[in-house]
């Protein structure tokens, strides 16, 4: 079945290749927010504040990892070569990202049930799950721009990535609590989102000048005429967006919760423009500069098997989100289990 005057393997990697990138894209903005609360939990005044802190995260933490579990689903499917590759080089690390995300779901149970003399021991397994699974994805995002090569200079590259990444998704998760929390929380939160805004702003400065000096590739897509077009809107509204939030801190918390949406939305706006830079840099390869989508793909009979399995599944994740985002609309409440 031909689509717009293409064949079928010509038409289903790319269908693949963006139901991934929306997968990985809409993980590390949902889940990078709940982890990001647990990292910043240590720095919370008291237990009370750790509590709304991890109630604000409550209801939508179990449904925000479905989207990775998706994404790893369809590159296990789509690109089985890819699935192999990547993953047989990152073994450690996917290791030490399973354990923490183990370790912070437990965590996240046992502390609400726990006696008073043991929740401080769960608060600290809750941060330590957190923080592994964050420094886990960073090492991870380091090495795979690096083209999975195993030197030094990879190796400090993906730990510079690891740290920059933690930074950012503690970004996030302050910028998730300004929109969920009230009063000195709330304010705790800005101060928080104003330490760790270079951080997430030095990941993707670092990220942006390391992908085109491992590729000649993307070098040539990056400075070259007309194609240096397509890229040049996103550094400049990324910086665009950097400015106005630094802007907008100096004015929250403000008088009746205005303007309390807007740190989270901009930093919406700064992830996704930062992976609109990376697939831009890195089509049409799925693992950089070793195989193409259309390489690493499946069969054009099995992706279409697949795609109507899809059509079925995706819905139903989106659906479900939506409907845990709309109940649990509003201000945080205290969790609680009955």
């Amino acid at each position: 079945m031909e689509l717009f005057g293409t064949t079928p393997d010509t038409w289903l990697p790319l269908v693949f290749a963006g139901l991934m990138g929306v997968s990985i894209l809409l993980y590390v903005i949902l889940d990078g927010y709940d982890l990001g609360v647990g990292i910043l939990t240590p720095f919370a005044d008291d237990g009370e504040e750790r509590d709304m802190m991890v109630a604000s995260i409550g209801p939508f933490w179990d449904a925000n990892e479905t989207w990775l579990v998706l994404a790893v689903g369809l590159l296990l499917v789509a690109f089985p070569a890819a699935h192999g590759l990547i993953l047989s080089s990152l073994y450690l690390p996917v290791f030490v990202l399973l354990v923490g995300l183990i370790l912070r779901g437990v965590s996240f149970e046992f502390r609400v049930k726990a006696r008073v003399q043991h929740r401080e021991a769960w608060n600290k397994a809750f941060f330590a799950g957190s923080l592994m699974a964050t420094l886990a994805q960073g090492w991870m995002l380091g090495i795979y721009v690096m083209g999975l090569e195993e030197t030094w200079a990879t190796w400090a590259f993906a730990a510079l990535c690891a740290v920059c990444l933690t930074l950012g998704y503690a970004f996030i998760g302050a910028c998730w609590l300004i929109l969920k929390a009230e009063g000195n929380l709330q304010a705790e939160a800005v101060r928080w989102a104003k330490s760790c805004i270079f951080g997430l702003a030095g990941g993707i400065a670092a990220v942006s000048l390391a992908s085109p000096l491992v590729s000649p590739r993307i070098w040539e897509k990056w400075f070259s005429f007309p194609e240096a077009l397509w890229l040049a809107p996103l550094p400049l509204l990324s910086l665009g967006l950097l400015v106005l939030l630094w802007r907008a801190f100096a004015h929250l918390p403000a008088e009746g919760d205005r303007w309390a949406w807007a740190p989270f939305t901009a930093a919406l706006g700064l992830f996704l423009l930062a992976f609109l830079g990376l697939a831009y840099s890195f089509y049409p390869y799925v693992v950089p500069e070793q195989l193409t989508i259309y390489e690493a793909a499946s069969a054009p009979e099995s992706l279409m098997i697949i795609l109507v399995g899809a059509c079925f599944v995706i819905p139903s994740i989106i659906g479900y989100t939506i409907l845990a985002y709309w109940v649990f609309r509003g201000k945080t409440k205290e969790l609680r289990y009955h």
